[in-house]
Order: C-alpha cells, then sequence, then structure tokens
C-alpha cells in the first residue's frame, strides 16, 4: 500500500510535481512601464524648457545692465544683477497708474462681463425665446470680427457718449465683447440642466430671478469662476482698442505704457525688458491665485 502512494506521488501529472508560474512576463512589463514612463517625463521636461525659455531669456537681460547687453549679448549671463533697467523704465513709465488702470478695467470687465453674460445666457439657454439659434450666431461672429473693423464706430461713440479718454470707455466696449463670448458658452451649458429641476423650483414658488440665483448659479459657478480668470487675462493684454481710446498717459494701461516707451524714447532693450517682466508678473500672480479655481472649473461636468 505504501509503495502504490508513492508511486501516485511521483507521478508526472501530481500536483506536487508541476513546474512554478514564470514570473518574468510581469517583471518585464513592469521594467517597460518604468522606461516609459522616464522617457515621456524627459520629453514634458525638454518642452516645459522650450516653452519657458523666452519668459527666461526675458528675466536674463532684464537683471543686465546696458553695457553688459551691449559688451554680450542678449544670451550671456549677467556679470552681476542689476535694477539700472527697472530703475530706468520706472523714471520713464508712470508704472503704478498704469497698473492700477489694468488691475481696475480687467477687474471690472471680468465681473461685469460674467454677470451680463450669465443674464442673457439665462434667457437664451432656458427661455428659450425665439430665435435663439440666430442670436447664437450674432454672438459668435461679434467674438470673430477683427477690433480693426470695429475702432471707428467705437471711437465716435466714446466721443458722443463723453467716455473717450477715460476708463469708462474700454470698460463698457469689452464688456460687451467678453460678454457675447459669454453668452454663447453659458447658453449651451444652461440647455443641459435638468428642466425637472427648475420645474421643482417653480412649484415651490420661485420666481425667475430667484431660479437664476439659487438654482441656475450655484450650478454653473465653476463655469463662471472659469469666464472669471479668462476675461481678466484676455482684457489685460488687450492693446489696440484701448491704444486709440485711451491716449491721455494718465488712463493709459500696463501694455499701452509699454508701447510708448518704443515710440518715445531711443529703444533702451534691458528696460523694454524689465517693463515686460513687470508687466508680465500681475497675470501670471493672478493665474497662480486662481489656479485651483480655473482647474476645478475644466473638469467640473455633471449637474449634482
Amino acid at each position: 500500500m505504501s509503495s502504490v502512494l508513492s508511486t501516485i506521488k511521483q507521478a508526472p501529472g501530481s500536483p506536487g510535481d508541476q513546474p512554478d508560474v514564470p514570473t518574468e512576463r510581469p517583471a518585464r512589463r513592469t521594467r517597460k512601464r518604468g522606461v516609459t514612463r522616464w522617457v515621456v517625463l524627459a520629453v514634458a521636461v525638454v518642452f516645459a524648457l522650450f516653452m519657458l525659455a523666452p519668459l527666461l531669456l526675458l528675466v536674463l537681460n532684464a537683471f543686465k545692465s546696458g553695457a553688459d547687453y551691449s559688451a554680450h549679448g542678449p544670451l550671456s549671463l549677467p556679470e552681476r544683477l542689476s535694477t539700472e533697467a527697472f530703475q530706468q523704465y520706472l523714471s520713464l513709465v508712470n508704472y503704478p497708474r498704469a497698473l492700477l488702470n489694468s488691475v481696475v478695467i480687467s477687474g471690472l470687465v471680468a465681473v461685469l462681463g460674467t454677470a451680463l453674460a450669465l443674464v442673457t445666457s439665462y434667457g437664451i439657454g432656458i427661455g428659450r425665446i425665439r430665435g435663439r439659434t440666430w442670436i447664437l450666431a450674432v454672438f459668435l461672429l461679434a467674438t470673430m470680427l477683427p477690433q480693426e473693423s470695429l475702432i471707428y464706430p467705437l471711437f465716435y461713440g466714446a466721443q458722443a457718449t463723453g467716455t473717450f479718454n477715460t476708463i469708462w470707455s474700454v470698460v463698457i466696449v469689452f464688456t460687451v465683447l467678453q460678454a457675447a463670448f459669454g453668452t454663447y458658452l453659458l447658453s449651451s451649458v444652461m440647455s443641459t440642466i435638468p428642466q425637472s429641476l427648475l420645474e421643482a423650483a417653480a412649484l415651490d414658488g420661485a420666481g425667475r430671478f430667484r431660479i437664476l440665483w439659487s438654482v441656475v448659479f450655484p450650478v454653473l459657478r465653476p463655469t463662471l469662476s472659469v469666464l472669471v480668470v479668462f476675461f481678466f487675462v484676455w482684457t489685460w493684454n488687450e492693446f489696440y482698442i484701448p491704444l486709440v481710446l485711451l491716449t491721455d498717459q494718465s488712463a493709459q494701461t500696463v501694455p499701452i505704457a509699454l508701447a510708448t516707451l518704443q515710440g518715445q524714447n531711443s529703444i533702451n532693450l534691458t528696460a523694454l525688458n524689465a517693463g515686460s517682466l513687470l508687466s508680465l508678473l500681475p497675470t501670471l500672480v493672478f493665474f497662480l491665485i486662481f489656479q485651483r479655481t480655473l482647474s476645478r472649473g475644466v473638469t467640473v461636468g455633471a449637474v449634482k
């Protein structure tokens, strides 16, 4: 009996004699994934350096003296860190005033443009007014028109209303232009809000403005925050219309003040780099502050 059992245990088909499961394939897959991740990381770093190269070059030349820039060119490291360019720029341009004008104009346009887009898109997206498609087409066309085609009526309109050479001329113009894009975007988002949610609020006795404030606004708050950030940055970078409507230096924005530095004085490249850096810093700080709000608004999807 014992010999039979020993024969069965030593049979070639018994579980005890089966070879171990090979572990080479999972190890190879893990190594391949690790190599792929390092390759992707290296490519991302190269692209990041390529995109940051203009900014690094701007910072490099902003802290050079004029003599250092003339002697060694724009690609060399500065012999010493110098604030001469910033001092020259601040002596030629009233930067605090221009900064205040840009912040006020961009902030007002961002808030007023988003609020106007919310109200108008509420009537189009939820009110289901007649000719909704044609109205949205007009709003989309308004965002596609070049500013050169609008400058003459805007110029004479600002003169007729007494807002020429004041920040309100630019605020009114860009509030309408930005609200046109916001209306086109928000109306399509509002059309996806469930009608049952709106009907339940109406049955509870809520009026149209109550529904807008208590139901629609909380749902669209992430999208509205994205619009505020975009409208602020877009308005900050506007140049052509403010250049025509704001000829007085006391009302000029930062981009216009930087451009007049080239036109009125001999071009000082180090001072120009310093002014460009000072013009870029506020929008960069603004973007970093609202980066989480921007990413949250872009990734939000479903109606809760």
